[in-house]
């Protein structure tokens, strides 16, 4: 049986905008699609709007309209929806899943919060990848075809970059491998500017390593155009501006064991928070 690409909605417009991705996906995939929802996700705007008891009828409504569009949209793709009786958390976990999709609210600026308590129990518990798609984020606009994902010698995975690679072969998308490094880490150098020239040959190394680490990739994924690009600054700030004008940002986290919550890193954690676009978590040991 092919595992299902899962969406986690509570009938708020950025699970609403998770689940229009997820539907996409799920065709790109040849997957599955099916659209979850737990008890008590009601969101808390439209539970104060609403009168006692018409909370259940809203939300029932909301799935229908959710379920036809995603048919029409999608005639060929199996579409199932999904009441979950248990917490919203344990719901998603529990899918058979081959990659969960969950809506995040938007930023204005860099402060503030993308995520939600839900999605943030997830992402941190999750044993198999998350995508956070940002409220406003339109799937039925043209592709930009490229992914993204970073390459960090100090925190080197190769799941993280396994799924960017299949992610943009199934796109026809070419992938943009990055690399943040900073002088002051790398060098131990004050914090004062630096001379550009002198920044210029220090950054031979951090090229030559990206180089180096993309090599495998080129010769597994042949078919899938690579964009090498060494970006000076912290890692946080340095892979969000990649991910402007991609079709997805693709990050790792590190799990501690089955079933146990682990924490995120403060990259990961600031690139769910402020990336521009579609951000896919991917767990590794």
């Amino acid at each position: 049986m092919l595992h299902s690409v899962v969406a986690g909605v509570d009938g708020s417009p950025q699970s609403l905008t998770a689940a229009d991705w997820a539907a996409r996906e799920a065709v790109l995939r040849g997957r599955p699609l099916r659209v979850v929802c737990a008890r008590d996700t009601l969101p808390t705007d439209a539970e104060a709007a609403l009168g006692p008891g018409e909370g259940y009828r809203w939300m029932e409504e909301r799935l229908e309209d959710l379920g036809r569009r995603l048919r029409e949209r999608h005639p060929d793709l199996p579409v199932d929806i999904m009441r979950e009786p248990d917490p919203p958390v344990e719901s998603l976990l529990d899918q058979h899943a081959e990659l969960l999709v969950l809506g995040s609210r938007g930023l204005a600026g860099m402060v503030g919060h993308l995520m939600g308590s839900v999605s943030l129990a997830v992402v941190g518990r999750s044993e198999r990848p998350v995508v956070l798609v940002r409220a406003g984020y339109d799937p039925g606009e043209p592709e930009h075809g490229v992914v993204a994902v970073g390459f960090d010698y100090h925190h080197e995975a190769e799941e993280p970059v396994r799924f960017a690679f299949e992610a943009a072969a199934a796109r026809g998308a070419r992938i943009k491998a990055v690399h943040v490094w900073d002088a002051q880490r790398a060098y131990g150098w004050a914090t004062i500017p630096q001379d550009m020239e002198v920044l210029d040959e220090y950054e031979g190394p951090a090229r030559r390593y990206l180089a180096d680490a993309v090599a495998p990739w080129r010769e597994r994924y042949p078919e899938v155009g690579i964009v090498e690009e060494v970006v000076r600054g912290s890692a946080g700030p340095g892979l969000i501006a990649a991910g402007a004008g991609t079709d997805l940002l693709v990050a790792g986290h590190r799990i501690r064991g089955k079933g146990r919550a682990s924490p995120l890193g403060h990259v990961t954690h600031a690139v769910l928070h402020h990336a521009p676009c579609p951000v896919a978590v991917v767990p590794h040991g």
